[in-house]
């Protein structure tokens, strides 16, 4: 019998209270017990995600109430890509005013004599996070199945909001997607600057020459839309997205396709992660994915080989930000383990990757 998702457990790395990276105890507890009601210090952090994205704190009370908190990465070194004010907002706008399912947001904090950085509170939402092979193990097709109905529903509906209406508007710019980000990521990545990398400055040029032109109206872009950033309830339907820190106005297709190629396929030669859920029998392939998100949506996915190679691109300036904070020692929470120039060869691979994807792409 396959396990119900009340049967899964969220699994935290433990931290003291007494040393946790990215939680200042003291002026915490103070300013929790001071902004959060109902609450009774004092109060527990255990580290849930870490790494190059923001952290996330499962917090808990003396009484076992619940919230999470979340504050970008200790020492962060590309801060832009790391605002707890607007991830905080977009989530208010669209739990007040969308059907798109994101935690309560319940306090904010910009005094960074606290804890050294914005960070927020929001509702700690239970369910299952599909991370991993071993996450979905016991899923059966059917559960898979509403699962991946409901993950595209949720795409579809944000990639479909009306920004105005949502109270978004104004969040960026809503034309040229693609080159914005283009420029965003080469120039964090030359920001940086801890090593050349001559192919990702080839394959940015290729893909600036060879921009498609936008064929959908720009949308809400959550930037790391899949499985293990949201949370499956116990009808293994979406009950929260979360990690909107990349969220942008811009084109709903490119958003789609990085999506899309964290869906991965068994015989694929890489994939965005290391085990990834959707490997398992019960999941749709990933060209099935493809085909129902175009005709929910209406678009035209015509340009997806393009936005393939881009997504894998992006994902190496991505990594190449990580392996730049662990080279100045900024471990973003987690233990650091490995050899750290493992990640350059990681991104050395994925530009490789996106170079045989460009063959009559680009």
């Amino acid at each position: 019998m396959a396990l119900t998702v009340a049967e899964y457990q969220t699994e935290a790395v433990e931290s003291s209270s007494a040393d946790i990276p990215g939680v200042d105890v003291s002026p915490v507890t103070a300013w929790l017990d001071d902004n959060i009601a109902d609450s009774e210090p004092p109060f527990t952090f255990d580290l849930i995600a870490a790494g190059g994205s923001n952290l996330t704190f499962r917090l808990a009370d003396s009484e076992g109430r619940q919230w999470a908190l979340r504050r970008p990465p200790v020492g962060s070194a590309l801060a832009t890509a790391h605002d707890m004010g607007r991830e905080w907002r977009i989530m208010a706008a669209l739990g007040e005013a969308s059907d798109v399912p994101v935690p309560e947001m319940v306090a904010f904090c910009d005094d960074h004599s606290v804890n050294g950085a914005d960070f927020y509170v929001m509702s700690f939402v239970e369910g299952l996070i599909l991370r991993d092979q071993k996450s979905a193990a016991a899923m059966t097709s059917e559960q898979a199945e509403i699962a991946t109905q409901s993950l595209l529903d949720v795409q579809i509906a944000f990639h479909t909001l009306d920004l105005d209406d949502v109270g978004l508007g104004d969040l960026g710019r809503r034309e040229d997607y693609v080159g914005r980000q283009l420029k965003r990521w080469r120039r964090q990545v030359e920001a940086a600057g801890v090593r050349e990398v001559p192919l990702l400055i080839e394959l940015h040029e290729r893909l600036s020459v060879a921009k498609p032109p936008e064929k959908a109206p720009a949308a809400l872009a959550h930037g790391d839309y899949r499985f293990d950033n949201t949370v499956l309830n116990d009808q293994w339907k979406i009950a929260a997205v979360l990690d909107w820190e990349l969220c942008t106005t811009g084109n709903p297709i490119a958003d789609f396709a990085w999506s899309l190629q964290y869906w991965a396929d068994p015989g694929d030669e890489m994939s965005f992660l290391t085990d990834p859920p959707t490997l398992q029998d019960c999941f749709v392939r990933r060209d099935e994915v493809a085909e129902r998100y175009a005709a929910q949506s209406g678009f035209d996915l015509s340009d997806l080989p393009y936005y393939a190679v881009f997504s894998w691109w992006k994902q190496a300036c991505i990594v190449e930000g990580a392996y730049a904070r662990r080279l100045k020692g900024m471990s973003g929470g987690m233990a650091t383990t490995g050899d750290v120039h493992d990640i350059a060869r990681r991104v050395d691979a994925m530009l490789d990757h996106a170079a045989d994807m460009a063959v009559g792409v680009l």
